[in-house]
């Protein structure tokens, strides 16, 4: 076994809890703006003495409701600066807070609702409302539903005789009686104190590729753990996270990763932006200026993507080849004594011409990108490196409260997850399992026993499922999910991984799937990107109705997506290699069922649902690829 142990440099008091640092930035930092608060089409500064009446106004409510310490409370809304207020609230009042994802099924939202016992639920807006009001029925502690809205946080603008700014008006679908005395900030406060360290602090569901999402307990403990190690490692602070620091925040902070990530920011006075909406994603990143960025490798997939295919389509497509190799090989050097001379010049000409347009699309000040959910690579790694863009990419899971590992600034690998955070240890076993240590582990899965057993070993460490490898400085490479690993017929063992990311980096491309397990060779499920088709289309003189499935067999389209297998291909071996590949008629998407809320792909519910495709592969007349 190989094992990297890092001292933990900050260990939770019985006393410390999540709200002390909203409280302690009101104290000491009141009147300066620590947020934007997004109403409309505009951006409202918020101080930090503001957003702590805020909180204090909605735990106000959620008492004077009957909130008991321990209660469960869910919040079902997408990021926004409303969702933080409703977490903090939740967590001043003595409760716990559950988080739902906006795209879960209505069966999934019975459950959670159920299995955490949750009295309460925020919820976006009426829409969502109505999807809690049809599996109610199911649900027989929940005793009130409130939107958004219920916050009330715009005291300029309420009429008279409504809650002051940020009480929670206990009024809209409320089914007990509220209690008619309300509590003072004294109260509050006592309530607030009252809890400690080791108290329960969050259950998130996890999404889960497969079977019925199981409720991670995370404790106090285990998020400061978290946020104060973090900020306490080399350089995080000192270049990343402060107080001159600004983030936008649009993945999901039902989360764990984009919730560590909050919660570090308000830790460190980050001031901080959210958005739900991702597909504006580009603009707000424009309009906000933020100095880093947290996103699944999705967004950066397709920012590389994009400014790929725009050179090409322009007549510039070997500038950005040369471009694209000079930022891959700049970033490289830095990690073998430092670029060359000539290098150096041939990077400056590129960054007036590329880099410089690249940044600009991320708001031209984005210094740090923190890529979670899924590997990023190093053939993206070291582009944006290249560029201007220093990824910070890590390792965690929801279990973990996320970051295990980190890439520090200044002390990278690109193409690892870093090294183990102060306070966490990494441990791998004889079969190649990732196992996990540290103040930042959860205490249990919420009502199943089981679960908990099964997910520890016998010394105590924490079985991620993962496969991975230490280096001999403690540099973690996960190399791929243990339950996705290919053995095929002949006995060779295929990580998909490598090949998928591989695949992805063609720009007609959004998901590619590897199969072979069992099978006598590897063979891939590809779709195609339906928001650069029409791009393809116009290029290749197709009408711009024409559908994917029209097209399945197109000689020019099959040859674009075999050059892209063609490049996967050079990273294996002969028996490694995809020896065939099926276009499959529709994109791997959230509401189909295909892909988690932080989207990555269900393997075993595309493999199902595509068995007769994948069967097809492997049929002797059909021949796909070379």
């Amino acid at each position: 076994m190989h094992e990297k142990v890092e001292p933990a440099r900050y260990t939770p008091a019985p006393s410390d809890t999540l709200t002390d640092d909203v409280f302690a930035n009101a104290r000491d930092h009141g009147p300066e703006v620590g947020y934007s608060r997004r109403i409309g089409d505009r951006w409202a500064p918020v101080t930090h003495a503001q957003f702590a009446a805020q909180v204090t106004g909605a735990a106000t409510g959620l008492m004077a409701w009957g909130l008991a310490p321990g209660d469960r409370v869910g919040i079902m809304a997408g990021t926004s600066f409303e969702w933080m207020v409703c977490d903090f609230a939740i967590w001043t009042a003595g409760g716990v807070t559950v988080p739902i994802y906006e795209t879960s099924s209505a069966e999934q939202v019975e459950w959670i609702l159920r299995d955490s016992g949750a009295v309460g639920v925020f919820v976006a807006n009426a829409d969502v409302e109505r999807a809690i009001a049809s599996v109610r029925a199911s649900v027989p502690d929940l005793r009130a539903v409130w939107t958004l809205d219920s916050l009330n946080l715009d005291s300029s603008e309420r009429d008279a005789g409504e809650p002051d700014a940020g009480e929670l008006d206990t009024s809209q679908s409320d089914t007990s009686e509220p209690d008619t005395s309300e509590p003072d900030t004294s109260e509050v406060e006592a309530r607030r104190t009252s809890r400690t360290s080791d108290s329960l602090a969050t259950i998130i569901y996890t999404s889960g590729t497969t079977g019925r999402p199981k409720g991670c307990a995370i404790t106090h403990a285990n998020l400061l753990s978290q946020v104060h190690n973090v900020v306490a490692a080399k350089n995080i602070t000192q270049l990343v996270f402060n107080d001159r620091s600004t983030t936008l925040l649009f993945i999901p902070v039902a989360h764990i990763l984009a919730r560590s990530i909050q919660l570090t920011a308000v830790h460190n006075r980050v001031h901080l932006a959210h958005s739900a909406d991702a597909k504006k994603a580009a603009s707000l990143l424009v309009d906000v200026k933020p100095s880093v960025v947290l996103a699944v490798p999705y967004i950066f997939e397709r920012i590389y993507n994009t400014a790929k295919h725009k050179a090409a389509s322009e007549g510039k497509g070997w500038i950005f080849g040369l471009a694209d190799g000079t930022a891959r090989e700049y970033s490289e050097s830095l990690d073998h004594g430092g670029p060359s001379v000539l290098l150096r010049l041939r990077h400056g000409l590129f960054d007036r011409l590329v880099y410089a347009k690249i940044r600009a699309a991320v708001g031209g000040e984005v210094d740090y990108i923190v890529s979670g959910g899924a590997p990023l690579g190093a053939r993206l790694g070291h582009f944006f490196r290249g560029v201007g863009i220093n990824p910070l990419e890590g390792y965690g899971l929801t279990e973990t409260c996320a970051g295990v590992t980190l890439n520090l600034p200044g002390q990278q690998r690109i193409g690892t997850v870093g090294r183990p955070l102060p306070g966490c240890s990494v441990r791998i076993a004889d079969d190649g399992e990732v196992l996990l240590k540290g103040g930042v582990v959860f205490r249990e899965y919420w009502h199943n026993e089981t679960a908990t057993r099964e997910a520890f070993d016998d010394d105590g460490w924490f079985r991620s499922g993962d496969l991975g490898s230490l280096d001999d400085a403690g540099y973690l490479t996960i190399t791929g999910r243990k339950k996705d690993l290919i053995v095929t017929a002949g006995g060779k063992n295929v990580a998909p991984a490598v090949l998928e990311d591989r695949v992805r980096a063609h720009w007609l491309l959004s998901q590619c799937l590897v199969v072979g397990d069992r099978r006598p060779y590897v063979a891939a499920l590809l779709t195609i990107d339906a928001e650069v088709l029409p791009k393809w289309l116009a290029e290749h003189g197709h009408p711009e109705q024409a559908t994917i499935e029209s097209l399945r067999e197109d000689p020019a389209l099959l040859a674009e997506l075999q050059s892209a297998v063609d490049d996967a291909n050079k990273a294996v071996s002969h028996a490694e290699a995809i020896k065939r590949f099926s276009i499959l008629p529709h994109d791997f998407t959230v509401d189909a069922g295909l892909l988690t809320p932080t989207l990555k792909v269900k393997r075993t519910v595309v493999t199902e649902r595509y068995a007769a495709e994948i069967d097809g592969l492997y049929d002797a007349q059909i021949v796909r690829t070379r």
